[in-house]
């Protein structure tokens, strides 16, 4: 069948592309019991199989095999079909958008490939938040471990950073103000002035969702500062390739004289969905607080070391899609992972649903920054936790356990859930979201080796 148009971004049908000649040619090299199949059978299997072909073409730069791949993926992606075939509407969509600018003579189709750019109001958000347990699940296992690790500190100190604008505090905050013994004498939250361009975006500035938070501590009675940390230098709203000089820039500012840490306080660095928009590649970096050739993923942890935190805490989603893996191998990883929200939407939104074709929407510009872009363009990179629990170790951490009470709030939380959600422990004691056995989203938490001792730190 063809492609479907629907939504604000429909899969690309032959009619819509600006030169259809690229799906003209029905003759093919794979067409045999491959195109046979394909055609027949609307399966994941056969859909990977061929995302895998068009990765491979496209990395030998073998022109006419990615447009007969194309062509066949365009005869079996559907923007309304079932969760396979609307995926690999966005995969063609991603893949042509690609193919057009490596070969502009023979493929002028364009498309954007930044991430969607819609401003939710905070109603909307929180209504994005709770949707699925992607952000909540990340929430609730990093707020317990916080909880613990602060429990008996009178001054505490958050380095926030996230993807959510602050909505996970409101829950910590509440928390603190029903702690037995008496809640904290200060909570200070601080968050970076630079965000990544990515969804979910608000309509308000942050010290405006500080100000909230403010006053709601006060409501809580507790006593609450929040800070933004003014980093980076201006970076402007529509920029979405970010120059290694910024990302320099970012981590020389990344101190324990900017962040404003005092020796009385027990500091929590909260990393929440973040960590990959940072760059993985390795680099000979200018900051000489960083020698030699590292990624700014491991120059920023170890500068995250030398705040000497009581508590790390990540949680980030579970692929791979660093700079290791190959354009077909990240396409077919990609495939694999993003089928799960697709599928958990299956479950709960109709398919003419808005706030479905919306997220749906910001998945696929996603997918189409994974696929169609390279080196400082490519913004999405994420890694499993296998990788990252080596890349924290490398960097002097160790993994600390989640608490059985921990286990059983974030058990609770998924029961207002669909049923297919469901948690896992791993060897390192990180807790790992799942749907229908597959996983989604891992959090852990860390400790340096050697803690600093923090003099002060005797309750007051």
């Amino acid at each position: 069948m063809k492609a479907d148009v629907r939504g604000k971004n429909p899969s690309p049908t032959i009619s819509s592309m600006q030169n259809p000649s690229l799906f003209t040619n029905s003759r093919s090299s794979i067409s045999g019991a491959v195109l046979t199949g394909c055609l027949s059978s609307l399966d994941g299997a056969c859909i990977e199989k061929l995302l895998l072909h068009c990765g491979s073409a496209l990395e030998s730069n073998d022109v006419t095999l990615a447009q007969q791949v194309m062509w066949v993926l365009n005869n079996v992606a559907s923007a309304v079909g079932d969760p396979n075939q609307r995926l690999a509407s966005y995969f063609l969509r991603a893949l042509v958008s690609r193919a057009s600018r490596v070969c502009p003579a023979t493929m002028s189709f364009k498309a954007a490939g930044i991430p969607h750019r819609r401003l939710m109001s905070v109603t909307e958000l929180a209504g994005y938040v709770d949707l699925i347990p992607w952000h909540r699940f990340g929430f609730c296992a990093s707020n317990n471990a916080i909880l613990d690790a602060v429990r008996g500190f009178r001054k505490i100190h958050i380095l926030d950073l996230s993807i959510t604008h602050c909505m996970q505090w409101p829950t910590l905050i509440d928390a603190l103000g029903k702690e037995p013994e008496c809640p904290p004498v200060e909570l200070r939250i601080s968050v970076l002035s630079w965000r990544p361009p990515t969804p979910p975006l608000l309509n308000i500035p942050i010290e405006k969702v500080g100000q909230r938070l403010v006053n709601f501590a006060r409501y809580r009675d507790v006593p609450f500062e929040f800070n933004v940390i003014k980093v980076g230098g201006p970076v402007e709203e529509e920029e979405t390739v970010v120059s290694s000089s910024f990302y320099d820039f970012l981590l020389s500012q990344l101190n324990a004289t900017i962040v404003k840490v005092n020796v009385d306080e027990a500091l929590v660095v909260n990393i929440q969905n973040w960590l990959r928009y940072l760059p993985d590649e390795e680099t000979s970096l200018s900051d000489s607080s960083c020698d030699g050739i590292m990624s700014y993923r491991d120059s920023f942890l170890e500068l995250v070391g030398r705040l000497s935190p009581c508590l790390v805490t990540v949680v980030d989603e579970d692929c791979d899609l660093g700079a290791q893996s190959g354009l077909a191998s990240r396409i077919v990883s990609c495939f694999n992972y993003m089928w799960i929200p697709f599928d958990a939407f299956e479950t709960f939104l109709p398919k003419d649903s808005p706030q479905r074709i919306e997220y749906e929407s910001d998945i696929g510009h996603k997918i189409e920054n994974i696929v169609g872009y390279e080196g400082a363009q490519r913004i999405e990179r994420l890694e499993s936790e296998g990788r990252l629990c080596r890349r924290m170790a490398a960097a002097g951490f160790m993994s600390v356990p989640f608490g059985e009470e921990t286990v059983k709030e974030v058990k609770a939380l998924l029961d207002e859930h669909a049923s297919g959600w469901g948690m896992k422990k791993d060897e390192e004691g990180m807790l790992v979201l799942t749907w229908k056995g597959h996983n989604a989203v891992y959090a852990g938490a860390w400790v340096p080796y050697a803690p600093a001792f923090h003099q002060n730190n005797l309750l007051v």
